[in-house]
């Protein structure tokens, strides 16, 4: 890619949307593009990987905000690295964190489904569980 491809182009190759885009320059993600005689932008490859960058990093669940340092840091790539570290640790312990939640709720999930008789409403472990916040090993095991 070199200067001069439009926006949905950049778009379409990125798998980022024109309102997106536009964000991500709004906000300084992205630097400003030059534009043409019809003020229309024009991008060339640096934005697209760099707009690569940042859909991989929100895939992953970065904030805007590690988000621009990790762009800093790749902007000059003479320093070292621990910044990036860093944050790609704290991001990793939300995910165990998250995950250790899901696998929690999981299993109250299944041990509501698993305690249903199939009989009526009176006697059904699910509307009772939901019925009864005390009931629910979910929420009790999660402050511990």
């Amino acid at each position: 890619m070199s200067h001069g491809i439009a926006i949905g182009k950049v778009s379409e190759a990125t798998g980022v949307k024109i309102p997106t885009i536009r964000y991500y320059e709004q906000i300084g993600l992205l630097p400003a593009p030059p534009r043409t005689e019809g003020n229309r932008r024009t991008y060339d490859r640096k934005d697209a990987e760099r707009l690569t960058f940042i859909r991989h990093s929100r895939e992953l669940g970065f904030e805007i905000d590690q988000i621009r340092t990790l762009l800093d840091l790749q902007d000059r790539p003479d320093q070292s690295c621990a910044d990036a570290d860093t944050i790609a640790k704290a991001r990793l312990v939300e995910v165990k964190a998250k995950i250790a939640s899901l696998t929690a709720l999981q299993a109250e999930l299944e041990r509501m489904v698993d305690g249903c008789s199939h009989g009526r409403v009176e006697t059904c472990k699910v509307i009772d569980i939901l019925a009864d916040h005390g009931k629910c090993r979910h929420h009790s095991d999660a402050g511990k």
